[in-house]
């Protein structure tokens, strides 16, 4: 895991998982030093990541008040109870859909949680955090949220992109791989984790990217995606153009098996 400080008030805990005929995709948490401090989603579920540690490293766990699950998918709930063990006064912003999710694995305490909808806002003592729902999601409970103190705006699994590298995955800066592979990768990861726009109403789906061009984000903070600044008008177009994306075809057996054959050792 690799810490990027993205400006004075934002923190990016960066890792990667390697995704096999993709690429590296990045998976991110983030805080916000605000004046109630705010970690944004808990890392991956995977043993031996260091998601505490790391965060240890930039805000004491104590001190943290608000914990925001953008949504409930195993990339990004890795932490999550330790971080509420660790974090005996912060609240779970997520939604009533999102406790529901998450209760089926394991009991959520209702008494932690904090109840937010898209369009809703949170004040976290310095600054007021607005929710949204991302144009593209992979699961309903999805809530990102802009930051008007810092203009930034947390956009969950919303403008993903696999990279080449694990270097490139972990960056404090997605300038650092060319735009136009970004955007293919960009539109890759469209067809993979919200296949449904393809088949969406187009107007009614360029009505929420119009959304977000009208909150003119200065910096794109995605869980799948370096961190990304001055770029949103790029990154909306290329949101406008999803719909008409490759749909994503994954292998077959017969091409898993010839993986697999691949890295058989050979025999003496």
């Amino acid at each position: 895991m690799r810490i990027n400080r993205i400006e004075r008030d934002i923190t990016a805990l960066a890792d990667e998982l390697e995704v096999p005929g993709i690429g590296h995709l990045p998976v991110n948490a983030y805080v916000l030093h605000a004046a109630e401090p705010v970690v944004v989603d808990t890392g991956l579920s995977l043993p031996g990541r260091g998601f505490i540690e790391a965060l240890a490293s930039v805000v004491d766990p104590a001190d943290v008040k608000w914990i925001w699950l953008t949504h409930p998918d195993r990339d990004h709930t890795g932490s999550l109870f330790d971080l509420l063990d660790a974090a005996p006064n912060a609240r779970l912003v997520t939604t009533f859909l999102g406790v529901g999710i998450m209760s089926c694995a394991r009991p959520v305490p209702l008494n932690r949680v904090f109840l937010l909808n898209p369009g809703q806002s949170l004040d976290v003592g310095d600054r007021r955090l607005i929710a949204f729902r991302p144009p593209l999601f992979d699961n309903p409970s999805t809530v990102g949220f802009y930051d008007e103190s810092s203009s930034s705006c947390f956009s969950s699994d919303c403008f993903g992109a696999p990279m080449p590298s694990a270097e490139l995955a972990t960056a404090d800066d997605v300038g650092y791989a060319p735009s136009a592979a970004v955007r293919a990768a960009q539109h890759l990861w469209a067809a993979v984790d919200s296949p449904w726009v393809r088949i969406v109403d187009e107007d009614k789906f360029l009505a929420t990217v119009s959304e977000l061009r009208a909150m003119d984000p200065r910096r794109i903070l995605s869980t799948h995606l370096p961190p990304a600044e001055g770029r949103t008008p790029e990154y909306v177009e290329m949101l406008s153009a999803a719909p008409s994306t490759d749909p994503f075809v994954g292998p077959d057996q017969a091409a898993l098996e010839q993986m697999l054959a691949s890295f058989e050792p050979p025999t003496s």
